[in-house]
């Protein structure tokens, strides 16, 4: 019992030595100014895990040095270090050894100023008795920028750097290559085999409205297909789903056939709404195929549960069917009843294909750079991160 209490006595005593060797408050970076972070080094009985864990600290802050302080954190020596905010402090090693509290900035909500000063307490508890505390004060300002996403605005002027560079590239030289997509090429072959046999070509833009991304890539496809449909002078129908859709697909047709040189044999009615019920558009779009008896099906942009059934009747009537789509889902029912189909990003990437639009060909090809440029900064992190060098990692962390 002696030595426990001599122990004990001994263990009091370094505790009551102890003092903050540094408490400073910063402010909270990329923020509006309603925050701030309280932070001190380690105290050196958090040396071994044991003596970390008879440590609380209390953190309490204050509008001004003489003020009312009011507690607003409570939690052992084991948690909250500064190496757990890399975003706000970065990833060096010497974080590890720093305790950081974010607090709010009194006064900040009522608005009372632009600069708000922040009066932070701390204090270390063992066993309920005070063996250390200390008082600093700082000021939370407003800031203009998130230095924290640096990475991502670096990442992002490259982009736009290249693709500027491959659309002038572009623009010098259209034959730029592009991986052939060998749906996109047969689209030629089935409207000519229209033409020669005197059939329509039937063309769906999916079951989504303009807001979605395969709907836009779909429209954009549509008014290729029309400048070539004006050129050979072939019937185009259009059934849609949505009324904003057959606006949309309406205007892409005419400004197509003007393209061609052929506005007088744009019609209208060609694109024409028939309902916005899922199988009341499939029984529709069905009964036109069995009717008309179409020698070329595009089915491009978002499908459902539908995609087989209209795949399906298409392929009795005999015609040529090209389907794109970015559905998952769907995608192995396409490719099992149609002729070609176009896969995931190969929709997005047909209007530039089919055009040879610099702008366009420009940004596809700057897109295909970034990709390998992720490819690669995930195959150089693993690598790295297997060979415990992070700095890599932490780089890229905050995307």
């Amino acid at each position: 019992m002696i030595r426990v209490a001599a122990i004990f006595l001994l263990t009091a005593a370094a505790l009551r030595a102890q003092s903050f060797e540094k408490l400073e408050v910063l402010d909270a970076p990329g923020d509006a100014g309603g925050a701030a972070w309280v932070i001190w080094k380690r105290l050196p009985a958090e040396s071994d895990e044991e003596g970390a864990k008879r440590i609380t600290y209390v953190v309490s802050v204050a509008k001004d040095a003489t003020g009312d302080f009011e507690e607003v954190a409570r939690f052992p020596a084991t948690a909250k270090f500064m190496s757990d905010n890399t975003e706000a402090f970065g990833w060096s090693k010497k974080t590890a050894d720093w305790h950081a509290v974010k607090v709010d900035a009194p006064g900040y909500e009522d608005g009372s100023a632009a600069n708000f000063p922040v009066y932070a307490k701390v204090v270390a508890l063992s066993a309920e008795s005070e063996i250390a505390s200390g008082t600093a004060s700082g000021i939370a300002r407003p800031n203009w920028l998130t230095a924290s996403k640096f990475n991502v605005f670096v990442f992002i002027a490259l982009l736009g750097g290249v693709m500027m560079f491959l659309i002038a590239r572009a623009r010098r030289n259209s034959e730029i290559f592009v991986r052939r997509i060998p749906g996109l090429d047969a689209m030629e072959e089935a409207i000519g085999r229209a033409t020669e046999m005197g059939k329509p070509i039937l063309f769906l833009n999916g079951l989504n409205d303009m807001s979605s991304i395969s709907t836009i890539a779909s429209t954009a496809i549509l008014g290729q297909v029309a400048k070539r449909v004006a050129t050979y002078d072939t019937q185009i129908l259009v059934p849609c789903f949505d009324p904003v859709v057959m606006a949309v697909s309406q205007e892409v047709m005419r400004e197509g056939f003007i393209s061609a040189g052929r506005p007088d044999s744009y019609r209208p009615d060609s694109a024409f709404f028939v309902t916005s019920d899922q199988f009341g558009y499939v029984a529709a779009v069905d009964g036109i195929m069995m009717r008309e008896k179409p020698a070329a099906c595009f089915y491009m942009g978002y499908y459902y549960a539908e995609s087989l059934l209209l795949a399906e009747t298409g392929g009795t009537t005999g015609a040529i069917q090209i389907a794109g789509t970015d559905s998952v889902t769907q995608l192995p029912f396409f490719i099992a009843s149609c002729d070609y189909t176009l896969l995931g990003e190969e929709l997005y990437a047909a209007s530039a294909y089919l055009s040879r639009e610099p702008i366009q060909l420009g940004s596809l090809i700057a897109q295909d750079w970034g990709k390998l440029f992720v490819l690669a900064a995930i195959v150089i992190g693993t690598v790295l991160a297997l060979f415990h060098v992070q700095t890599f990692v932490h780089m890229v962390a905050t995307y």
